[in-house]
């Protein structure tokens, strides 16, 4: 899988000396299958499993979706990130496909360190190696967290929208 999903350019993992620590960037896969489920539970903790189970196969299966994780030099997973090319659409963006940031997580004891720009960079490569010139993703409007990642990230906002539903009977 990790052949299909990376070109010979990008298929080395990249490593980051953090503190007295190693760690690198590996593309997730069926080997870091479950490691990768935990991660996602962590960042969307009220999805089922059953449904993280399914996207991650998704993304498994399709050239136009990847995810990275990062491991330490003990072989523990302490962050991932998920991206898709869309070419619909995409708010803000003029260009098509686009790079879209589905997830980023970080273990939060290793937050501010760096780790997120280094996925944002290996996401950014494949996105370029796509045809992509543009990167978006989204935030609920009342995370700031997220907002402040996505902004030191290099990201910028572009518009702000709230959903509406009405029930037709």
């Amino acid at each position: 899988m990790f052949e299909s999903k990376m070109d010979n350019k990008h298929q080395q993992s990249s490593h980051i000396q953090l503190e007295n620590n190693l760690y690198r960037i590996v593309v997730s896969n069926s080997h870091n299958f479950n490691e990768w489920l935990y991660l996602r539970n962590r960042l969307w903790p009220t999805a089922s499993e059953e449904s993280h189970r399914e996207e991650m196969n998704s993304i498994l299966n399709s050239d136009n979706q990847i995810a990275f994780m990062i491991q330490s030099g003990l072989g523990d997973f302490c962050g991932f990130a998920e991206a898709s090319l869309r070419f619909e659409y995409v708010n803000g963006c003029n260009s098509s496909p686009v790079a879209y940031l589905e997830g980023i997580y970080i273990s939060p004891e290793l937050r501010r360190k760096g780790l997120a720009t280094r996925l944002i960079t290996h996401i950014k490569n494949w996105s370029k190696d796509h045809g992509c010139t543009e990167m978006a993703s989204d935030a609920e409007i009342n995370n700031e967290e997220s907002l402040a990642l996505h902004l030191s990230l290099g990201f910028i906002e572009t518009e702000r929208v709230v959903f509406f539903r009405k029930l037709i009977k």
